[in-house]
């Protein structure tokens, strides 16, 4: 809530961010209902909020409203710092199959796969960097194009030995794909432009589900 001598307004104030540096503000509108049309500018101040306040008005409907009350609707400048954002754990991670293979040879690899083995998607797998679960012995599958994201975490799971009690994500882009969708259409919508679908496994739901 912000308030002014004769001016009563009401405003929703953002949650409390964590330090950014250096702070970059950014500009919104909102629509705020008064009492009374402000006579000069006023500035308005909350501890993460920041509303400037213009005599410039304009009327909330065309027609006058029922009660004797001069409501005015008028716009103002809201200037606050954007939501704080963790950043992604994966989010400077390269995989490294491409640190160690180039993009031409990955390319040439794909495309020879694909002409040979055309119901089969070319796929590399790498554990999430950080994650506590074991590391998978091959990178590269070639998956069957009708097999289904949940029957590709069972395979994972029996790579990597993982018992039953415990949890594995596998991930797409950093989204969980669903569990009943065909690895074709992962493929056809998430493939890099070298020809292979890139997935990265966890221990913990990193990121989150589509």
């Amino acid at each position: 809530r912000c308030q002014a001598p004769g001016l009563a307004a009401t405003a929703a104030s953002p949650p409390s961010d964590p330090p950014l540096s250096p702070p970059s503000p950014l500009h919104h509108h909102l629509c705020l209902i008064t009492q009374q049309s402000p006579s000069s500018s006023v500035i308005l101040q909350a501890p993460s909020l920041r509303l400037l306040l213009s005599p410039q008005t304009q009327p909330a409907h065309p027609y006058p409203p029922p009660s004797p009350a001069k409501t005015v609707v008028f716009f103002a400048f809201i200037a606050h710092r954007p939501s704080y954002h963790a950043p992604s754990p994966t989010a400077t991670m390269r995989s490294k199959f491409k640190d160690e293979h180039p993009f031409e040879k990955r390319k040439a690899e794909a495309e020879r796969i694909r002409q040979k083995y055309a119901d089969r998607i070319p796929v590399i797998c790498e554990k999430v960097e950080k994650s506590d679960i074991a590391t998978i012995d091959k990178k590269k599958y070639l998956v069957p194009s009708d097999l289904t994201v949940g029957q590709f975490v069972y395979v994972i799971r029996k790579r990597i030995k993982l018992s039953p009690e415990k949890a594995i994500f596998i991930f797409v882009d950093e989204v969980l794909p669903p569990t009943a969708a065909l690895m074709s259409s992962i493929y056809e919508e998430h493939k890099d432009e070298d020809g292979f679908l890139y997935i990265t496994y966890s221990g913990e739901n990193t990121f989150g589900s589509a």
